[in-house]
């Protein structure tokens, strides 16, 4: 549930307390802020975990989608300008918070927009909530695996270890962009001093990695939703980097050939950040998709 949503400043910036169950299974209430600019149907942008943010993932697209839809895109809790409370973070706890947030601001049917774990967010909320379009972009909770979990695993479990990373991404712009060609084919000078900023936020890696130790399993991960994209009707578009390390493109493929009414898009030379690396011809996509 939600309660006291208020202006925060000029330029769109609100904030909401959103009250939802962590994984321990305690129920926390969390100043979320978030964008909310343009008019016509809603349309809610969630981002990623741990390095992003709504103006990580959304900045080009959000004036684009301004100009036909009223878009909502929050700093999810443990991120950007939202409260980072020192809770067990999990993809179902983000389901809550979104769910809170719709509720809170009488959004009827909005659209959802998800990149990577925040894909993972939309689909989990689609399938029990009224949706009008469905949008995932190298969305997480397309597959049970991939060959780097197992060490990411490990790492998580090692003490230190897992900080340390965190910390040697962030010692400056150079090891940011060193970071980030391991996840696109191309990041710019803005984007690159965008996440060192990140980087700096000791609160930020320790979301990352409470959301990481939830869903980072020995056998896998947790939330994979592959076995239930056959009960989702309403329109689907799968946005997908055809170089992206990290989510294979092969997730999106199968989640296309499984759901009813979906469309896929595959971007060339990209990575795991289409929004950010094809600026333009993603927000082409997603319009036209949000338009059809």
């Amino acid at each position: 549930m939600a309660s006291s949503s208020s202006d925060a400043g000029a330029g769109g910036q609100r904030a909401v307390e959103v009250t939802a169950e962590d994984g321990s299974g305690r129920e926390t209430t969390t100043t979320v802020r978030y964008r909310d600019t343009g008019d016509g149907r809603p349309l809610v942008l969630l981002h990623g975990v741990g390095l992003d943010a709504k103006h990580i993932s959304w900045k080009h697209a959000i004036p684009h989608l301004a100009e036909d839809h009223r878009v909502i895109a929050p700093d999810l809790p443990g991120h950007g300008a939202s409260d980072k409370p020192n809770i067990r973070y999990t993809t179902d706890y983000y389901v809550d918070v979104l769910a809170g947030l719709v509720e809170e601001l009488d959004l009827d049917r909005p659209s959802v927009a998800g990149i990577s774990m925040g894909g993972a967010i939309a689909l989990g909320y689609a399938l029990e909530a009224a949706v009008e379009r469905l949008a995932l972009v190298d969305s997480y909770g397309l597959g049970a695996d991939a060959g780097w979990r197992p060490m990411a695993s490990m790492a998580l479990r090692m003490p230190v270890v897992d900080q340390f990373v965190w910390n040697t991404m962030g010692v400056n712009e150079g090891t940011v962009r060193d970071t980030l060609r391991g996840y696109m084919t191309q990041a710019s000078e803005e984007f690159v001093t965008e996440v060192h900023e990140v980087l700096q936020d000791d609160d930020c890696g320790r979301t990352l990695r409470s959301w990481q130790r939830s869903e980072f399993r020995a056998c896998g991960f947790r939330t994979c939703y592959v076995d239930d994209l056959s009960e989702l009707g309403i329109p689907t578009l799968l946005v997908h980097g055809d170089d992206d390390t990290l989510l294979p493109t092969t997730w999106s493929e199968r989640a296309h050939e499984r759901l009813p009414d979906s469309r896929l898009h595959v971007l060339e030379d990209c990575g795991h950040w289409p929004p950010r690396e094809r600026p333009a011809t993603f927000n082409r996509v997603l319009a036209e998709f949000l338009a059809s």
